[in-house]
């Protein structure tokens, strides 16, 4: 073995080593920051034997001369590496800082052998290199480089370089372009907030680059920093950030790095994101909370978005305090809005200050003072947040209640800001103290794959949607607008959105039953009329039940009928139908697909018409007869195919489908005598979309979505309709799971072709399902969904309804559809549906062109019990 393989030997013994050590401790301790400072030492002297070994010429044991040489070039450490937080398997940020050009290019193989040590050591090294001159210079399109130096520290080399660097050159350019500097970091920061939603409360938060994460607590550092410089025109002594509020995130800040090092052990990698598994993990172990008692996962992340909270009323306050920080329209509308000051409050830069001090002891100006940054869109200033903590203990021994408080309650719920100040009361705890009933939702995670943010941060988004509506250009917005401003108290509605899911604090047990009885209790708090209280009541116990008609055919009058006399009266309907489709929108930012956005308003407006029987007879009419003109106008000389090829179709193919699209499926059709299959496939904003057109048989619709299954695609919505010739239009819409189609342009006619090779009997699709179930072999489901059977026989005249909810996977709708042509079951219409991990999947089914027998039924709920239960 040659000295270098051996030196390389020992110092990669010597990092397992200590790297093992420092695990073992964490393990041990929890200790976030001692197991960063650790790990911050240990680079440091592997990177000085380098440096020794590769950059000075001298491998003298601990040689102090050996490190500061050569002249003309220094090492040092940068972000993250700099400010001395390395986490176990973060990148390690170094700058090869260079006098000149022509030192630069003398040390250029020196340093790549440098770096490539690091490499091979498997060391996530992110070097960058520049000569003094370089780092001078300001790059508005990698502010990020700029950002670095501020925690630059110097590890090897020319001494005198690098305080050139720190001491002079770094106060200079920060002097210097401020202006353009915060700017700079307060645009990466809101843009990098924007790609999180604009919120922390993610039931699987990524605790670095969320908000209120690791990264805004830097941030928040770095403003501060900037502005000291920027007034001392020098390095400020010490922590740049005021003592209250360093004192407020030392606790933050000491459990987030214990989280990250958590993160970063479990994974083996740079890995940031909480999963379910690692909050499970984690609240056992108590990473950061090790003096708690005994934590479930939903308390230990209470404690994380407690810390958050805190990183992020931080690092907001402080973009709002320094101008610099505003971009141009931001600064003209805080112009503006600084003349709206009143004799209770000042705004100063679009921020609020009280006039007195001493007024929040008047528990109605506290009231007001919410009331009016709902109104406006103003933000409570630092000062104003530390009068309103320093109030809340006076006020806790005599909250307000009564028709006084929901008097104050429901004018701020209308204002067009109310998601805003209700988020501010919430962080400051005064919501909670108003309704404590609000508790039992307070940053509590609900796992169900479907929803994205926390129970109380999804009440708080389902009310800024319908904020939003009046000023969206959305075609589908102003209508739901158009109906919110038709309310007679929308006041009521907003207060069922923000108690209606209020039950899931309460284990167990049917959820809505349970925020009944929660919002009965906070409306006895708020002494809420009792009509005001009954329509509030019928909002929260019904919730669901739109969503739940969606699964139904919306088309059939007796689905429409049934929903309608939920309902009872116009304006129940009104604000239920507005409540789903905020409540759907709060989901996550991908639930409100405009599919689901139409269904909804269809089923509102059949409803709204079978409720004012006169007004359904015409709007009925006026859609066949505007459909049906506009079929004639398009094939003027085809009125008898047209008319032999509709014959048969339920109501609801006339009304799914667009008059180009029955144009397309009459041509289709007449296709069939010369290819008994057509196929076509399109590619949609939200899915693929395949049509098929053939002669009705057993098992197609189970062969064809067995065809998907087998391809990987993940089924989301389909229709299948037949006509009276046995001429059958099916609709899939799927989404391709591993990029098939999208990466290779050729594989649409492979796929088209293997659709119709199956259907003709010419391709063997077990085989195909076979070698797809071991492809996808191994996948464990993360939430667990019981399977549940229900048929319904009076629901529909001609048809038996059958609603499968059950754990999504692979081959279900094949599976469940194979099933039911096994039992002679015919499928009329089928109405697929997925919720995260749940597949809600109803079917309208016959026997012998009848409905189902209530002993067929039986047979048929048996069977797919034990189909479903076997894997």
């Amino acid at each position: 073995m040659t000295a270098a393989s051996s030196f390389l030997s020992e110092l990669r013994d010597s990092l397992n080593e200590q790297s093992a050590r420092i695990r073992r401790e964490f393990e041990a301790k929890s200790d976030g920051q001692a197991a960063v400072q650790q790990r911050t030492r240990l680079i440091e002297e592997i990177l000085h034997k380098l440096w020794r070994e590769f950059i000075s010429g001298d491998d003298s044991a601990g040689s102090q001369s050996a490190l500061e040489h050569p002249a003309n070039f220094a090492l040092v450490a940068t972000g993250g590496f700099g400010r001395g937080w390395l986490f176990p398997y973060s990148d390690i940020d170094l700058l090869f800082l260079f006098s000149d050009r022509e030192t630069e290019q003398a040390f250029k193989d020196p340093v790549r052998r440098f770096s490539q040590e690091l490499w091979d050591l498997r060391l996530k090294l992110s070097p960058a290199s520049r000569t003094l001159s370089e780092c001078e210079r300001y790059d508005p399109n990698n502010t990020e480089f700029t950002i670095s130096l501020l925690d630059c520290r110097y590890l090897a080399g020319d001494r005198d370089l690098f305080r050139r660097l720190r001491d002079k050159l770094i106060p200079k350019l920060v002097m210097r372009e401020s202006k353009a500097l915060v700017p700079g970091l307060a645009e990466v920061t809101r843009e990098r907030h924007a790609k999180h939603g604009l919120t922390l409360y993610h039931l699987e938060p990524n605790l670095k680059e969320a908000p209120g994460g690791l990264r805004d607590y830097n941030v928040a550092c770095w403003l501060a920093l900037i502005s000291a410089i920027d007034k001392l025109h020098d390095w400020p002594e010490g922590s740049p950030l005021r003592a209250p509020l360093r004192k407020q995130l030392a606790s933050a800040l000491e459990f987030l790095m214990s989280a990250r090092c958590f993160l970063h052990f479990r994974h083996g990698r740079d890995e940031n994101t909480l999963s379910w598994e690692a909050q499970d993990e984690a609240a056992a172990l108590k990473i950061g909370a090790p003096d708690a008692e005994q934590l479930s996962a939903a308390d230990w992340m209470r404690i994380y978005f407690s810390h958050a909270r805190t990183v992020q009323r931080a690092v907001t306050q402080l973009l709002e305090e320094i101008p610099e920080a505003w971009s141009a329209l931001y600064r003209q509308v805080q112009s503006w809005r600084s003349r709206l000051s009143t004799s209770d409050f000042s705004v100063v830069d679009g921020l609020i200050f009280l006039q007195q001090p001493s007024a929040l002891q008047d528990p109605e100006v506290l009231l007001r003072l919410f009331h009016f940054m709902a109104h406006h869109g103003l933000k409570l200033s630092a000062t104003t947040e530390m009068r309103i903590e320093q109030a809340l203990p006076a006020l806790a021994a005599t909250p307000p209640r009564g028709a006084e408080l929901w008097l104050y309650l429901q004018e701020t719920l209308l204002q067009p800001y109310a998601a805003d100040a209700l988020r501010a009361m919430h962080s400051l705890r005064l919501l909670t103290l108003l309704l404590p009933e609000l508790k039992l939702i307070d940053s509590l995670v609900v796992r169900d794959f479907y929803h994205r943010f926390t129970v109380d941060e999804h009440s708080f988004l389902a009310i800024e949607s319908l904020h939003r509506l009046k000023p969206s250009q959305s075609e589908w917005d102003k209508r739901y607008g158009e109906l919110l401003s038709e309310l007679e108290d929308p006041e009521l509605l907003y207060l069922a959105l923000l108690l209606h899911d209020t039950g899931k604090g309460e284990p167990n047990g049917n959820h809505v039953e349970s925020s009944l009885h929660i919002a009965n209790r906070a409306m006895d708090r708020l002494d809420v009329d009792p009509k005001e209280r009954a329509e509030v009541l019928f909002l929260i116990g019904n919730h669901l039940e739109m969503s739940a008609a969606l699964r139904r055919d919306i088309f059939d009058p007796a689905t429409v009928a049934a929903f309608a006399e939920k309902m009872g009266t116009p304006e129940r309907l009104k604000m239920l139908c507005l409540l789903t489709y905020a409540d759907v929108k709060a989901v996550n930012p991908e639930a409100l697909t405009p599919w689901k956005a139409e269904n909804v308003w269809q089923l509102y407006i059949a409803a709204e018409n079978h409720l004012n029987r006169s007004a359904d007879q015409r709007v009925h009419a006026d859609i066949n007869d505007e459909k049906l003109a506009r079929l004639r106008l398009l094939a003027p000389f085809a009125k008898t195919r047209l008319k032999n090829f509709l014959e048969g179709f339920p109501q609801r193919y006339l009304l799914v489908h667009t008059a180009e699209e029955i144009m397309r499926h009459v041509q289709m059709a007449e296709e069939l005598a010369r290819d008994p299959v057509q196929v076509e496939l399109k590619r949609g904003r939200h899915w693929y979309e395949l049509t098929l057109v053939t002669k009705d048989r057993p098992f197609l619709f189970a062969t064809l979505a067995g065809v998907l299954a087998a391809w990987g695609m993940n089924i989301v919505k389909a229709n299948a309709f037949s006509n009276r010739a046995g001429t059958v239009v099916d609709t899939l819409h799927f989404t391709d799971r591993f990029r098939t189609l999208e990466l290779n342009l050729s594989e649409w006619a492979r796929f088209r072709n293997s659709v119709m090779s199956v259907l003709l009997g010419e391709a063997d699709l077990e085989k195909m399902l076979r070698d797809r179930q071991r492809a996808d072999k191994g996948a464990i489901a993360k939430v667990k969904v019981e399977t549940k059977i229900e048929f319904d026989h009076e629901c529909s005249e001609t048809t038996t309804l059958a609603q499968v909810i059950t754990q999504d996977r692979p081959r279900l709708l094949h599976r469940i559809a194979s099933c039911l042509s096994d039992q002679k079951c015919n499928i009329e219409i089928a109405l697929i549906d997925t919720e995260g991990q749940m597949a809600i999947d109803t079917f309208y089914l016959t026997s012998g062109g009848k409905k189902l027998t209530a002993d067929h039924a039986r047979q048929m709920e048996k069977a797919l019990f034990d189909e479903l239960k076997s894997e």
